[in-house]
C-alpha cells in the first residue's frame, strides 16, 4: 500500500505567486508607513496624511502590479524562445540531441547502459519535456503566469498599504507616529517570517533585515518631513 507525500509539490508558477504576494506585502507596507509618516512629521492635518497616504497606495500597487508583469513576462519569454530552440534541435539533430541527453545522465552518475536506456526511453515518451528538464530545468506545462504575478502584487501590496494608512487614519495625532510604527514592525516581522518559510533561509536573519530596513525608511522619511515642514511652517 502507498502513502501520499506529506506535502504537495509547489510549482514554479505557484511559487512565483508566493513569491511577488509576499514581496508585494512588504513593499506596501514599508513604501506606505514611510510616505506617511514623513507626511505626518510635516503636518498633523488628517486629510492631507490621508491623501498622500491613499495616492501612495494606489502608485505603489500599479508600479508593483506592472514591473512583476514586465519582469515575469521577459521570463516567460525567455522560455518560450529555449523551447522552440529546444524543438527545433530535436526535429533537425535528433540523434545529437539524444546524445547530449545520454550524456547528461551519464554525468548524474548513471553508467553508459542505463543512460542510454533512460534516455531512449523518456525521448519516445516526450522528447521536448525530457530535454527541457535535463538541460533547461523547465517544465514546458508549467511556465511562469505574468498576469497571476502581477495580480498578486496588486492585491499584496494593498493589503500590506492598509494596515499603516489605517493605524495613522484611525489614531489620535499624539499616537499617530509610534503607533503607525509599532504597527509597520509587526508586519514585517510577519513578511520576514513567511519569506524565510518560503526560501528555507534563516528566519531571524530575514526578519531582522525586514524590520531594520523599514526601521530606517521611516526614520529617514519622518525626518525629512519635521525638517521640510519646519521650514515652511
Amino acid at each position: 500500500m502507498t502513502h501520499d507525500e506529506p506535502h504537495e509539490e509547489v510549482t514554479g508558477d505557484r511559487m512565483n505567486w508566493l513569491r511577488a504576494g509576499v514581496l508585494g506585502a512588504n513593499d506596501g507596507i514599508v513604501s506606505t508607513a514611510s510616505l506617511v509618516v514623513g507626511v505626518a512629521g510635516a503636518t498633523t492635518d488628517r486629510a492631507q496624511i490621508l491623501v498622500a497616504g491613499l495616492a501612495g497606495l494606489f502608485a505603489g500597487a500599479m508600479s508593483m502590479a506592472s514591473g512583476e508583469y514586465v519582469s515575469v513576462s521577459s521570463q516567460r519569454d525567455a522560455e518560450r524562445a529555449l523551447l522552440a530552440k529546444e524543438r527545433q534541435e530535436l526535429r533537425d539533430m535528433p540523434k545529437e540531441e539524444l546524445d547530449e541527453l545520454k550524456e547528461i545522465y551519464e554525468n548524474k552518475g548513471l553508467d553508459q547502459e542505463t543512460a542510454e536506456q533512460v534516455a531512449r526511453q523518456l525521448t519516445e515518451h516526450d522528447a521536448l519535456a525530457a530535454h527541457a528538464e535535463a538541460e533547461l530545468h523547465i517544465d514546458p506545462d508549467e511556465l511562469t503566469n505574468p498576469w497571476g504575478a502581477a495580480i498578486a502584487s496588486f492585491i499584496s501590496f494593498t493589503i500590506g498599504a492598509v494596515l499603516p494608512l489605517a493605524a495613522i487614519a484611525l489614531t489620535p495625532t499624539s499616537l499617530r507616529v509610534p503607533v503607525t510604527v509599532v504597527a509597520a514592525i509587526a508586519t514585517l516581522a510577519l513578511t520576514g517570517f513567511i519569506s524565510a518559510k518560503l526560501s528555507g533561509a534563516g528566519k531571524r536573519r530575514a526578519i531582522v533585515r525586514n524590520v531594520v530596513g523599514g526601521l530606517i525608511a521611516m526614520g529617514v522619511t519622518y525626518a525629512i518631513g519635521s525638517l521640510v515642514g519646519q521650514s515652511i511652517g
